[in-house]
């Protein structure tokens, strides 16, 4: 009775609407086993097994061969793969497991480790090292462009070791050489997109060229007093530009604030000292580029699984071939 009672009330207060929720059970029950995954993939890649044949230089039906992961042309006998092109290929990794490993990347805030997939899998640390590596390759958002008409930047530093930490606090921030400078903006309201660049400093000379690139004409931005965004204010550069001023302990002040960006920051540093404990500044942009990632699609729930499948059809090499001929993947909703 008191179980009943418990499990009442935990689904009473679940914080993601039941049309977003996309649960271990539901992940099991959709892809049982390798045959199921290759299939799905099938489907997104060559809806109806309907591919270009190379041999027959014509769109043809294709069928399973039982025993190995690869389509036949019902004309010719050439054979395709779903998985050519993708980060599947030449993987000797259960299919099943890469989904799976994507579904645990997709449904958590702050991220998982590779020694947890490890554990749960039995695959050694390298190959859940490896797994990761190539997920993360997919997530990247370079082509972005923030439409807000308000956003917010700042710079955060990531990684490196305090020094003197029995004394004082240390160096913090920009006085540290091993900390790795990262670049962020934020859109207010709307989609409220992130944008995070890992940078090789915090200068004008370096921010201003990704300001310029990602943040419309005409926008309001804020952002604290830090020297570099002086030239913000400049009338050439077409932004309206409001201050906090974070020495003056002012924090917020109407809507002159810079706290959606700095949550951001947060959320990524308390994830890579929580989950990974230490990132090198080499993979650090992927990282970021995960947490952007599921940051700009958290309105939906646990199927940004969905967004990560969709992912590696839309990266996907495409055979020589259908690329000459202008051919796209085409993506189907999985769910």
């Amino acid at each position: 009775m008191a179980y009943c009672l418990w499990v009442e009330l935990m689904n009473r207060y679940q914080t993601i609407p039941k049309h977003l929720r996309y649960t271990i059970t539901d992940f099991n029950r959709q892809f049982p086993d390798d045959a199921a995954c290759l299939e799905h993939l099938k489907e997104q890649r060559f809806p109806g097994g309907i591919a270009h044949c190379e041999k027959c230089n014509q769109d043809r039906k294709h069928y399973r061969i039982n025993g190995r992961p690869v389509y036949s042309c019902d004309h010719c006998g050439t054979q395709i793969s779903p998985m050519a092109g993708t980060i599947f290929e030449h993987s000797s990794t259960s299919l099943r497991l890469w989904y799976y490993a994507m579904y645990l990347m997709a449904s958590t805030r702050c991220g998982i480790s590779a020694k947890q997939i490890q554990r749960e899998t039995g695959v050694t640390y390298k190959t859940a090292w490896r797994m990761f590596r190539q997920i993360r390759s997919l997530l990247s958002e370079t082509d972005m462009q923030l439409e807000g008409s308000a956003v917010e930047i700042d710079e955060t530093y990531v990684g490196g070791k305090r020094k003197n930490k029995h004394g004082s606090r240390g160096m913090r921030g920009r006085d540290n050489d091993e900390k790795t400078p990262v670049f962020g903006m934020v859109e207010r309201g709307g989609k409220g997109r992130v944008l995070a660049y890992v940078t090789p400093d915090a200068k004008a000379a370096t921010l201003f060229p990704i300001i310029e690139e990602k943040i419309l004409p005409n926008s309001i931005v804020y952002s604290d007093e830090y020297s570099t965004y002086d030239r913000l204010a400049t009338p050439a550069n077409g932004y309206d530009h409001r201050r906090i001023k974070h020495a003056q302990k002012i924090y917020v002040m109407g809507d002159v604030h810079t706290q959606t960006i700095e949550g951001f920051w947060s959320l990524i540093k308390r994830g890579i000292g929580g989950v990974y404990h230490s990132v090198s500044r080499k993979y650090l942009q992927t990282y970021l580029d995960e947490y952007s990632f599921r940051y700009n699609r958290r309105d939906q729930g646990n199927l940004i699984f969905n967004a990560f499948l969709k992912r590696v059809v839309e990266r996907a090499d495409l055979p020589p071939v259908a690329a000459s001929r202008g051919m796209t993947p085409l993506v189907q909703e999985p769910f």
